[in-house]
């Protein structure tokens, strides 16, 4: 097997472990925003201090998973490219 098919499924391997992490944490996304949804109303409607701490919490957790998906679907995106680049090299 040549260098280049071996790095194709090296990378391909990879692009599928972003993908099942990526999902993942869109499904643990998807419960810290309900989770955060509930908070915030509770802080607004009873102004509580610890109702308010919960809500910071809870809307930094919604936070850093947002930034966590976006790195998974940025070094994905390169993935990607790099294997179309190495594709365009087999075809020549």
């Amino acid at each position: 097997m040549k260098r280049i098919e071996r790095k194709l499924f090296r990378i391909g391997d990879e692009i599928e472990s972003l993908q099942r992490a990526e999902q993942l944490a869109i499904e643990e996304l998807n419960y810290h925003e309900h989770l955060n949804d509930d908070t915030q109303r509770d802080a607004a409607i009873s102004g509580n201090p610890i109702d308010r701490a919960d809500a910071r919490e809870t809307a930094s957790d919604v936070a850093r998973f947002e930034r966590y998906i976006d790195r998974l679907r940025d070094r994905r995106e390169r993935l990607e490219a790099k294997r179309m680049a190495l594709l365009g090299r087999i075809n020549d």
